[in-house]
């Protein structure tokens, strides 16, 4: 056992997906944080709140800063968030320029808005991977779709079917969940800025002005503030779950046909007790993958509760699950590519 499969040395190999935890590293954080510091400023300086030229200044910033960890991990287990030392660190390194930084913000609204930013690369890289899995279904299709195949149903004997009755029920949700990827694309995930209580206070009658440049700045969708009202978090990581429980829904029948011989799959899946055995193994993987993201919904569910206009514990909540749903999810769709491109033959012998 080990606490997290995902970066384990040698589990993540298994279950890991490099590419969608890169965008949950902390390098990736830390830029998106203060790509928004930046953005800020400027939209800021637009509008006459601050100088000019501390916008100049403060858009340098990602050029020249180096972050001390160390004190970041002991400032946020003393303050539960990390932008108060961040933004320490950064007024120091910008000088006179530092008190203009920050300005109106809090530190939700950066945190928030920084996991949006790379929720949108997530679907650029979900989107693209089911293209290619609806794609690959549709190659077997064209390969095996003609060969018989006992349909079941509870899992009983029925009546017969063929490979491509199948293949159509695997590809059908595929479809649609590049849908709803794209609708985040184009509608835009919501930029999170409100302030200290999510009156935008501080910025008086321009709150509403720098809220809908700075979401255009940064591609994001111009919402009120949801400091409180989580429901885009649920609703991402109900994505997340559909694309890993579909993806489980394949390797279930996958590994299923290859215990009665109707599919062929290789590559690996060796058995150190029984060297005759090819185990389908990222068949299986899918499925616990599936199961494990299905779990994690109802955590966000209740991360769903919060006390009054900001809460801590429910939060909090939310870094500890979602990130590691986008991450398996990730792993399915890789694993899936692996999956099908390995498969040999489907259907019954002639």
């Amino acid at each position: 056992m080990t606490a997290s499969v995902f970066d384990h040395p040698f589990l993540s190999g298994l279950l890991g997906d490099p590419e969608t935890a890169a965008l949950f590293s902390a390098q990736a954080d830390l830029a998106a944080m203060l790509r928004i510091e930046v953005a800020l400023a400027d939209v800021q300086a637009a509008c006459g709140l601050v100088p000019k030229a501390s916008a100049e200044t403060i858009a340098g910033l990602a050029e020249t800063f180096v972050p001390d960890m160390h004190m970041l991990a002991v400032a946020t287990a003393r303050d539960g968030v990390v932008i108060p030392e961040l933004v320490r660190q950064w007024r120091a390194a910008l000088g006179e320029a530092g008190k203009d930084l920050h300005f109106g913000a809090t530190s939700q609204d950066v945190i928030d808005t920084s996991l949006m930013l790379r929720l949108q690369s997530l679907c650029q890289l979900l989107t693209g991977r089911l293209e290619r899995l609806e794609a690959n279904l549709g190659q077997l299709n064209q390969k095996f779709g003609a060969a018989r195949l006992m349909g079941h149903t509870r899992m009983q004997a029925a009546i017969e079917i063929s490979v491509a009755d199948r293949i159509v029920a695997w590809q059908a949700p595929l479809a649609e969940l590049q849908g709803r990827l794209a609708h985040w694309q184009s509608a835009g995930l919501p930029l999170q800025f409100g302030g200290a209580a999510g009156t935008l206070d501080k910025l008086g009658d321009q709150g509403a002005i720098v809220r809908s440049q700075l979401a255009q700045r940064l591609g994001l969708a111009d919402r009120p503030q949801w400091h409180a009202q989580r429901a885009i978090i649920a609703d991402v990581g109900n994505t997340l779950s559909l694309v890993s429980g579909s993806l489980g829904k394949i390797g279930q029948d996958l590994a299923l046909m290859a215990q009665s011989g109707t599919a062929i799959i290789g590559g690996g899946g060796a058995s150190s007790a029984m060297p005759h055995k090819r185990n389908p193994v990222k068949a299986e993987i899918l499925v616990t993958l599936a199961r494990f993201n299905a779990v994690q919904v109802a955590g966000l569910h209740q991360s769903l509760v919060h006390e009054q206009e900001r809460s801590g514990a429910a939060w909090t909540l939310e870094w500890l699950l979602l990130p590691q749903m986008a991450i398996a999810a990730g792993a399915a769709t890789r694993i899936a590519l692996d999956l099908l491109a390995s498969i040999e033959a489907l259907g019954q012998a002639d």
